[in-house]
């Protein structure tokens, strides 16, 4: 494409918001920068990994061996899906307990019954 074709084709879509505000242009980019990130919000809800699970337990200041240990407790009680970082933050939040604190006794096995209580209504 030419710089004078390359000049119509951004004359042309420029057309809709040459009229707008810098607030209406501000407001344009984020309605359009909502819709391009939604999807991936909507598929980071649905679909995790454990890689992806231990990843997050690292950031939260777990060792490798013990975001490993708490995943395992994970997927052994079927709560992939609610997602590593966020059992152990509501297990402490529940009981008054640290991060770290809560991430080591469900790493030990506790807890669990009142996760699956959390997450499933203890199924």
């Amino acid at each position: 494409m030419s710089v004078e074709e390359n000049q119509v084709t951004f004359e042309e879509a420029r057309k809709p918001l040459a009229n707008l505000s810098d607030e209406e242009l501000k407001d344009r980019f984020w309605q359009l920068a909502e819709q391009v990130v939604e999807p991936m919000l909507e598929l980071g809800k649905k679909y995790t990994s454990p890689s992806i699970e231990r990843s997050i337990l690292l950031r939260m200041g777990f060792s490798s061996i013990e975001a490993t240990e708490i995943v395992n407790q994970v997927l052994a009680h079927e709560l992939m899906g609610k997602g590593a970082g966020h059992i152990v933050y509501r297990i402490a939040q529940e009981n008054g307990l640290e991060i770290r604190e809560a991430g080591l006794k469900l790493a030990e096995g506790e807890y669990w019954d009142q996760a699956n209580t959390i997450f499933k209504g203890g199924k």
